[in-house]
Parts: C-alpha cells; structure tokens; sequence
C-alpha cells in the first residue's frame, strides 16, 4: 500500500505538519509505504490553468498522487478555511488522478477544532472525484503541542488519530483489493 501525504501549510514548525509526520510514524510502523509532500519544504508555483508547469515540485506532487492508493491532506484552519498552498496544490491535481482514491482530511486550528476547513477540504475531494474518510482528524487549543519523538502530548488525540487512521487504512485496503 502506497499513501501520500500533502502538509498544506507554509509554516515551519505547523502543527497540521507536525501531525502528519506523526500519522507517517505509525503508518510506517505498520509497513505501510508513505510519501510525505510538505508544501513548506516544496513550494509550488502559483497555479494558472493557461499554461502547464514543468516545475519539478509540482511534476514531483502529481507523481506522488498518481501513484498513491489513498490520500491525507493536512491543513491548518485559516479564517474558517482550508490554506492558500493547499488549495494551490489541489489546483493542479485532477480528478483522473485522484478518483476512486480513499483521502483522510486533517486540520490543526488555533481555536477547539477546524471543522469548517475540513467541510470545505472534504467538498474539494468530492469534486476531484475521491472518496472522502468517513473520519477526520482535528486538533486545537491544547491539544496541538507534541512531545520530542513527535507524538502528540494528549492521550485522548492519540487515540482519536489512531482510530481515524485505522479506519482510513481499512478503506484503503478494501478500495484496493475491490480495484484488483
């Protein structure tokens, strides 16, 4: 099994990020093979549907979507919305290449929890055609700091992430197997 993870934040230290790199951690505990695209480390050029990018950052987010068999797309929540470089990098995806595919949505927001940019994110799947996680995953307020090996610092969130990604990796597996 192949998933790709898309970090959409444009902060160095981002907990949506640092969130990701936990769900990687325990995916990868589970042999599971994981690409980890982090917007902030490769930013993508401005998307514009007038001319195709030959930029090796967005050559390697398509690669890494098209090879995927399921998708988690973290954001952190920006006046009730998903971020600007997650939304630029959905902007190059299509529906061909993200159809079919299981995505788990996840945010961090600075209030309780994100929902509203995980409605939103879950609509954008929608429309490229993907199959939404009947989870998601959001942390706020105090349960967005993480300890030195990267795990969250609340038991509740740790269980709450490992449940939703238990769930994504059962549809993963059952997408797959139903595509064979």
């Amino acid at each position: 099994m192949k998933i790709t993870l898309i970090a959409g934040s444009n902060r160095k230290d981002a907990t949506s990020t640092k969130l990701l790199h936990y769900i990687r951690s325990l995916m990868q505990t589970e042999g599971i093979g994981v690409t980890l695209i982090d917007l902030y480390e490769t930013p993508l050029p401005f998307y514009s549907a007038d001319e195709t990018s030959s930029h090796p950052h967005v050559k390697h987010l398509l690669e890494a979507v098209s090879q995927a068999d399921g998708l988690v797309l973290a954001t952190p929540e920006y006046h009730g919305s998903i971020s600007g470089v997650l939304k630029n990098a959905l902007d190059y995806v299509s529906g061909s290449i993200v159809g079919g595919k299981p995505v788990l949505s996840v945010s961090s927001a600075g209030g309780a929890v994100g929902v509203s940019s995980l409605t939103q994110l879950q609509a954008i799947v929608r429309n490229l055609h993907g199959i939404n996680s009947p989870e998601w995953i959001s942390i706020g307020s105090s349960q967005r700091f993480f300890d030195e090996d990267g795990a969250p610092l609340d038991e509740p969130t740790r269980v709450r992430v490992t449940q939703a990604l238990n769930q994504f990796i059962r549809l993963t597996t059952a997408l797959k197997a139903s595509a064979v």
